[in-house]
């Protein structure tokens, strides 16, 4: 499997078998959350530049990639616990996180939930700002509809792929196939239900859900800096400057052409602007 990168490890936090990978020996710690869905293969064109000068975590959140799939209600707030928790069992007291789609409100939540235990954020097309998603995320909150929507296939995954990159061309038979075979394991689909269900509706994201971030940018003191894909269909840019508005010590840089993936579609670019943030 050409996205394999970095040898799995696994550990438990609290009952849940949990994947990730680590790399780099020195430097300060830096935490990698995926989106919905997704899995540490999310990052195999950053982990290793980045550990050049950081101890770097990607981790498979619960309910995603290889870590365990239980029945939960899978909020902002229970995710951000289990990052937390992650960190505890790694003895890790302080770090730089880094967040992509729902990964980024994930690392909003926590940081607004454990201020004192975050170095630096790093938004990468972040929910948790505004209410507009992508239909499908709203389709999918809706009974039986949603469960016929997200029954795993292959055509499936591909189109939902084509929307979420711009550059058609990482979508290759073998990365829908990776994804595709992601959604197929036990307990996949009814974890990624739980997520939209838990803090989304046919209109959006819930206002409960928005507010509770949004409410609390202004409190967020860690440096941040906020990357956006300027044709990004998943969520949209204008919710970029949502966050750069209201965090007191926010940076906000579009890439442009880009889509919803920055890390995967300008890898580069995206280490390099990341890496200069986390020196200054």
């Amino acid at each position: 499997m050409l996205l394999k990168t970095l040898e799995d490890q696994f550990t438990e936090i609290g009952p849940i078998n949990t994947r990730f990978w680590m790399a780099g020996d020195t430097g300060p710690p830096v935490l990698l959350i995926h989106g919905i869905g997704g899995s540490v293969e999310e990052w195999r064109f950053n982990i290793e530049a980045l550990a050049e000068h950081h101890r770097v975590y990607a981790l498979d959140m619960v309910g995603s990639g290889h870590s365990d799939k239980p029945a939960a209600e899978y909020s902002f707030s229970y995710l951000a616990q289990f990052v937390n928790d992650f960190m505890d069992a790694q003895t890790i007291e302080r770090a730089t996180l880094i967040g992509h789609s729902l990964g980024g409100g994930v690392v909003l939540k926590f940081a607004i939930q454990f201020p004192d235990k975050v170095d630096r954020l790093v938004l990468v097309s972040s929910a948790g700002l505004g209410k507009e998603v992508h239909l499908a995320f709203r389709l999918s909150s809706l009974p039986l509809i949603g469960n016929w929507l997200t029954r795993p296939s292959r055509k499936g995954t591909a189109q939902l792929l084509a929307d979420c990159y711009f550059d058609q061309d990482l979508i290759t038979d073998e990365f829908v196939e990776f994804k595709y075979r992601l959604a197929a394991q036990p307990g996949a689909q009814q974890s990624f239900l739980s997520t939209v269900r838990t803090s989304a509706n046919f209109r959006g994201l819930r206002d409960h859900v928005v507010n509770s971030i949004v409410d609390n940018l202004a409190s967020i003191t860690a440096p941040t800096f906020i990357i956006w894909g300027q044709q990004d269909r998943m969520l949209p840019v204008a919710h970029a400057q949502i966050a750069a508005s209201n965090i007191p010590h926010a940076q906000l840089h579009i890439l442009d052409p880009c889509g919803h993936c920055p890390p995967e579609e300008r890898p580069a670019e995206f280490n390099a602007l990341v890496l200069e943030f986390l020196s200054g």
